[in-house]
């Protein structure tokens, strides 16, 4: 599963490595311990109505927009249901009840530096931080949903909560030793087809998940500072033995 990340990149930067046309929403806080119900940056491509001569027609808009990790359906009668939706399983996702319905309509890239599994040697977990040997940033596979909360009037600016979740998928074997999951990761020429809002028929989307290939990352044993979401800075990705320095 993937229950930690690292997103420490300013809006302005998302915007650029994601050809994004706008941000929306605060500027989210650099964090080297990202944790599930963190609000973080997303990306999303929606149609938009414009006008024109022929009366109007549906143009694509890419925003970096802040959501709740954790995904909450819209059926959900309580948002703390969230807390258990951070992951959506890429051989099921399909299926599910809780994310069929984005699976097809509200697809999400999550941007982040790297991401963090423990990787299980005797009796204990190794804190083990993956990233991008180019050390641009990732994209996780993500849905997102919006919750309307029934506490609140229809006009209310928080009636709706965004939130999304992560799709993971089985760790290859350069990986499977660390964890036996991992986030599954967009690559750049598959950005376009996975926001795709034109793209809403379940065969098509099973045919791009098969397609997005296995990822190339870089592992690195760090500090189990990493442990305890209190702790929070540059430090926890540094290798094990220097962190401290």
């Amino acid at each position: 599963m993937c229950g930690r990340y690292v997103m420490a990149k300013a809006t302005s930067d998302l915007v650029a490595a994601f050809a994004a046309d706008q941000a929306e929403g605060a500027e989210t806080v650099p964090s080297w311990n990202v944790a599930p119900t963190d609000d973080v940056p997303i990306v999303t491509e929606r149609a938009r109505r414009t006008e024109n001569d022929d009366g109007g027609r549906a143009a694509a808009v890419r925003r970096v927009t802040t959501a709740k990790w954790g995904l909450v359906p819209v059926w959900a009668k309580d948002p703390k249901i969230g807390s258990r939706m951070i992951n959506a399983r890429r051989e099921t996702v399909l299926e599910k009840p809780a994310f069929r319905k984005a699976a097809v309509k509200r697809r999400a890239l999550v941007p982040a530096d790297g991401y963090y599994e423990w990787e299980k040697s005797g009796g204990t977990k190794i804190p083990t931080y993956l990233y991008s040997p180019s050390e641009d940033p990732l994209a996780f596979a993500g849905l997102y949903e919006f919750w309307p909360d029934p506490s609140l009037p229809e006009d209310h600016e928080h009636k709706w909560l965004l939130s999304f979740t992560i799709i993971t998928t089985e760790a290859s074997d350069a990986l499977g030793h660390i964890h036996d999951r991992t986030p599954l990761i967009v690559p750049p020429d598959l950005y376009a087809d996975w926001l795709d809002p034109k793209l809403t028929e379940a065969h098509g989307v099973q045919q791009l998940l098969d397609a997005i290939p296995e990822p190339v990352l870089t592992p690195r044993v760090v500090s189990s500072e990493v442990n305890s979401v209190r702790n929070n800075g540059p430090q926890l990705i540094r290798p094990a033995d220097t962190a401290a320095g």
